[in-house]
């Protein structure tokens, strides 16, 4: 196997399905195993690598399956351990490779093992796998004032009929409460699960909250205090000292999960989702830990030519240093879709946005449209790993004007209201123009898609050659072809360049216009692929734009 093949990750396209919302086989109004698997044809023919399934396990779905009662089981609304095994050899038929979400940080509160730490009183061996605590004020208030990520206390007091006092952290919902992965029987579970998949045949996984399993729980607990960070990217300032954070010990657990996967070939491959600081985050992916972390430092690189090219550069340099590749990412099932994001003006309040049902301040789709077709061809021509989202292909925005009582992410319940929550990037893909979900299912989708969404199905896109779906499948076919694995960029835009971004990456020339008037591409290179078309005779590249040329041999690594 030669070194590019056993690294495979290093410059895969990976297609991220969120399993609800991608296809439904048997018109539950929820997508499932069976529907995916029938689906699978479009996914490579657009010409990704691989496919990253988020969970898909037993949940009673507190948090959209990421509250896991059973790691090694199917949930029934999804299917069965025989519809894994059918999608994963149809997959690899098709030459895909498939990558699982894993969530090592918490459980379901359904979870056997909670259900038996509830039924045991403070002190006992099953409460010592989660982070059970005494209230303080006699069991009265929480014991520190840390916040959940979705809102509210990350604290919630037992409710037994003994009244002991205590109290479950959980930085999520609260039916997720958080495990203590100081304690040896979970090191040892999670390990076994990893088997039990590889086992079965999958290809790597995605560890979510990867920078969040190490807490520091050394008595009193420390409070954060109304100021610090509770949730969101811990950045300067805390070094791996948050008090549940980005920590240190994290490593140690990564570690764990590297060995486990290294012991497996074909090679298997491992990627965080981390929202420590990008300085802090390829810590995560040293030789010893994981293969690679999610750039979420790209996602939110506002659409600015200076901005893009300081967030690329500090990529490549980090992760040059541990000796890993950057990953490429624009949309996931946690954010604005960016056919929408892109849009919106600089500094913009993008919770106001949502709550106002995507009218202040109001977008200009076609501006939108524009600028999510350029961000691709940036994304894809970028050397590392990219990361696509079920729906990017056909130019899905966001659905901002859900109604209130469709809502189901429990963001929106947890703040109150404040905050509208992520169902808006999560509606289900339309494949046909017509149809009581339009090709999604035989039935009515668990979220309502806008009529919008006919003209954007796949039905409509396929034959279009200037179709989004088109864009995409002509660029991944291209860069498949021009841009080799451990290609370099070269710049050709000085990094103060405020109107352009231009680079090239073995055979491939990339130019994006993020000024507002025309600028020219260079005479030297061949146009092979467009954003938007070109003016001035075919040689100048429109605002919010972005072209493909075919530029010479790439020179190779330099000194």
């Amino acid at each position: 196997m030669t070194s590019a093949a056993a690294e495979w990750w290093r410059s895969a396209v990976v297609y991220q399905i969120y399993v609800r919302s991608f296809a439904d086989s048997d018109g539950d109004g929820v997508g499932d195993l069976p529907g995916i698997t029938a689906r699978l044809p479009h996914v490579a023919e657009l010409g990704a690598d691989a496919v990253w399934l988020t969970p898909f396990y037993p949940s009673p779905m507190a948090d959209g399956g990421y509250d896991v009662a059973d790691y090694r089981d199917v949930d029934p609304a999804f299917g069965t351990l025989d519809d894994i095994d059918a999608l994963l050899a149809r997959a690899h038929e098709l030459g895909l490779r498939v990558i699982i979400d894993i969530v090592p940080n918490h459980t379901s509160d359904r979870h056997a093992w909670f259900q038996e730490a509830l039924a045991s009183p403070p002190g006992s061996p099953a409460r010592a796998r989660y982070v059970f605590r005494d209230g303080r004020d006699g069991g009265a208030a929480p014991p520190s004032d840390w916040q959940s990520v979705f809102g509210g206390p990350a604290w919630r007091r037992v409710d037994s009929s003994a009244d002991d006092g205590q109290w479950y952290l959980h930085l999520f919902d609260a039916g997720q409460p958080d495990l203590d992965w100081s304690h040896p029987e979970v090191v040892a579970e999670f390990h076994a699960v990893l088997r039990f998949w590889l086992d079965r045949g999958v290809d790597g996984f995605r560890f979510d909250v990867a920078h969040g399993m190490a807490k520091d729980l050394a008595e009193p607990l420390r409070d954060l205090g109304p100021d610090q960070v509770h949730h969101g990217f811990v950045g300067e300032g805390w070094e791996g000292r948050h008090p549940f954070w980005d920590r240190e010990e994290v490593h140690e657990v990564l570690r764990g999960f590297r060995k486990v996967t290294d012991a497996y070939q074909p090679p298997r491959t491992t990627v965080a989702e981390s929202w420590a600081a990008l300085d802090r985050r390829e810590r995560y992916v040293r030789p010893d830990e994981l293969h690679q972390a999610f750039n979420f430092d790209f996602l939110n690189t506002d659409w600015d030519a200076r901005s893009l090219r300081a967030t690329i550069d500090r990529s490549y340099a980090l992760a040059g240093a541990v000796g890993s590749t950057p990953t490429w990412v624009l949309s996931n099932h946690d954010v604005i879709r960016h056919a929408s994001r892109l849009a919106l003006p600089p500094g913009a309040d993008s919770e106001r946005w949502l709550l106002s049902g995507g009218t202040e301040p109001a977008l200009d789709p076609a501006a939108a449209a524009r600028r999510a077709r350029a961000a691709a061809l940036l994304l894809l021509a970028l050397p590392g790993g990219a990361y696509l989202y079920q729906g990017e292909e056909l130019g899905l925005p966001e659905v901002a004007d859900l109604p209130e009582e469709v809502l189901q992410d429990p963001v929106h319940r947890r703040s109150g209201g404040a905050r509208k929550g992520r169902d808006g990037c999560r509606v289900p893909l339309p494949w046909t123009r017509g149809g009581p979900s339009l090709g999604f299912g035989p039935g009515p989708a668990w979220l309502p898609q806008p009529e919008s969404f006919a003209d954007l199905s796949v039905e409509a896109q396929h034959q279009d050659p200037a179709s989004t779906l088109s864009l995409y499948r002509t660029a991944l076919a291209l860069r498949r072809e021009l841009l080799p694995a451990g290609a370099e960029v070269r710049w050709h835009s000085p990094a103060d360049a405020a109107d352009r971004v231009d680079f090239t990456a073995g055979g491939l020339r990339c130019v994006v216009n993020l000024s507002s008037r025309p600028v020219p591409l260079p005479d030297a290179a061949e146009p092979v692929l467009t954003s938007r078309a070109l003016t001035a005779g075919g040689r100048g590249l429109p605002p919010d734009g972005a072209a493909w040329l075919r530029a010479g041999a790439d020179p190779g690594p330099r000194g």
